[in-house]
């Protein structure tokens, strides 16, 4: 295991190479990150920017036109080191290899550290697991998961994986797909296509806006119930918030969302024990259950799906139990 003080002591590496034919005519960044298949693009870019890339001896601009033979030279600066502690958080490991981790997050963690959360997060819990993973970007997290939704997570372990895994998912060719509970009953699923960005007034809030980022997501019904409806939800898009938003801007707000989906749907004629469960589930009904993904070394095609905690699946076994009780 590499020890976090070797990697803050570690020497600037150089990299010479010269141009192959694959990529004359190639601008400099685009050529740098195909010869260098272990950086990303925007990696590549900042060592332009900084200085730290000659081409036949002379600084020049990423936008540069390259020709085969050319000699490049690259001064690869030291990794920096995350400033964040490692703190013992228990983790579920769905699956581990040199490459990658898949993670099945708990309700209340937080993936990575901000206002509000300077620690006791997946970054601390992944630092204590692996603390090698403190010089790739946010420690290899690719995509996160909020705060009280559960289910899968992948975690690169290198700085190759996570640009491959960043790429897939830029791609739209990782399958996320989700379990929620919606306040709302409903008879087929459907696609919602609306941009979601920065809530205009309250900014912790994201919201359906012209201003957002283009964002889609497919829905169909799993189970239905009196007042409710259980259903899959599959991203093709990323944004933040996007399920909680999308979903409740089409008028089927997810159980328990105290942000999105604060008024509280109870069936008529209910039973105390139904009620006391809806006003007792203070979280976003949503599970991450499933994610599939081509492996970022092997190319391997990977599938993970894990079940709804405790939590969230008595909750459907008490809907489901109402509909049985008022069947006619």
């Amino acid at each position: 295991m590499v020890k976090l003080k070797d990697m803050q002591q570690a020497e600037v590496s150089q990299i010479q190479q010269s141009i192959p034919e694959k990529c004359h005519g190639f601008r400099l960044d685009k050529a740098l990150a195909t010869m260098l298949d272990q950086y990303s693009r925007s990696t590549i870019q900042h060592w332009i920017k900084d200085g730290l890339v000659r081409l036949d001896g002379e600084s020049v601009g990423q936008r540069t036109k390259v020709r085969e033979g050319q000699a490049v030279e690259i001064n690869v600066p030291e990794a920096v080191v995350t400033e964040s502690k490692a703190q013992d958080i228990p983790l579920d490991i769905v699956y581990q290899d040199g490459d990658i981790l898949v993670i099945n997050k708990p309700a209340g963690l937080v993936v990575h550290p901000g206002t509000g959360n300077p620690d006791g997060t997946l970054l601390n819990a992944l630092l204590h697991f692996d603390e090698s993973l403190a010089v790739l970007p946010r420690v290899g997290i690719v995509h996160r998961i909020d705060k009280e939704t559960t289910g899968l997570l992948v975690i690169g372990r290198n700085e190759l994986a996570v640009k491959k895994l960043v790429e897939a998912i830029q791609e739209r060719e990782v399958n996320r797909e989700y379990l929620a509970v919606i306040g709302s009953q409903i008879v087929a699923g459907g696609t919602i296509d609306a941009p979601v960005g920065r809530h205009s007034r309250e900014r912790t809030k994201m919201a359906v806006t012209n201003r957002g980022k283009p964002a889609v997501t497919h829905y169909r019904v799993e189970e239905k119930f009196r007042r409710h409806t259980l259903v899959r939800v599959i991203l093709e898009t990323g944004r933040t918030h996007q399920i909680r938003v999308h979903m409740n801007w089409k008028g089927h707000p997810i159980t328990g969302d105290p942000v999105y989906g604060k008024r509280l749907h109870v069936p008529p004629a209910s039973s105390e024990q139904l009620i006391d469960t809806l006003r007792s589930f203070k979280r976003q009904a949503l599970h991450a259950e499933t994610l599939a993904l081509d492996h970022p070394v092997s190319g391997e095609r990977l599938s993970w799906t894990v079940e709804v905690p405790a939590d969230m699946q008595a909750l459907i076994e008490a809907l489901r139990k109402d509909k049985k009780e008022h069947a006619a």
